[in-house]
């Protein structure tokens, strides 16, 4: 895999801009908009949420998202193939992070639960019980997807301190 060392910057730079974004994203989804959702009276939760999560179906967030795991992608490849590289094992650290605990915990956890809520009826009692679990459930991996984004962005800010030798 013959990588520049400006193309394997940008690379990184991409990396850690985008897992901060995506962070910066779940952050605030943790730390307020799912509280002010819960506020409202359950249909009007559950009919804003379910808007939601039709309107972050969009080319900016999905590139923000799915841009920065492609990028961590190619970067856990090149860690392991360049594992004596200065900084190799922050990329690998950094690509894990994101692609387990932001990309995997949002497939597996986070997109099964809004589908449920997609399929409710916002003024049934089961959409009421369901909106309450799902205030909880969803908060809680989202708090660990938006951890593993900062963590990632982190790591990532770290390997860009390291140059990387070309061979």
């Amino acid at each position: 895999m013959a990588m520049t060392n400006h193309s394997l910057f940008a690379l990184k730079l991409f990396s850690a801009l985008g897992c901060g974004l995506i962070a910066g994203v779940f952050f605030a989804f943790s730390t307020f908009v799912m509280s002010a959702l819960a506020r409202l009276k359950p249909t009007q939760g559950i009919i804003a949420m379910q808007s939601i999560n039709i309107t972050v179906i969009n080319p900016l967030f999905f590139t923000a998202l799915f841009g920065t795991a492609v990028a961590c992608i190619f970067l856990a490849v090149f860690s392991v193939l360049r594992w004596h590289q200065p900084g190799a094992f922050y990329l690998l650290v950094g690509s894990l992070l994101y692609l387990v605990g932001t990309i995997g915990v949002t497939i597996v956890f986070n997109v099964p639960l809004n589908e449920a809520l997609a399929i409710v009826d916002p003024g049934s009692t089961e959409g009421a019980n369901l909106w309450s679990r799902y205030l909880i459930n969803w908060t809680i991996w989202n708090h660990i997807r938006a951890a593993a984004a900062l963590a990632a962005a982190a790591s990532f800010t770290i390997a860009l301190c390291y140059r990387t030798s070309q061979s």
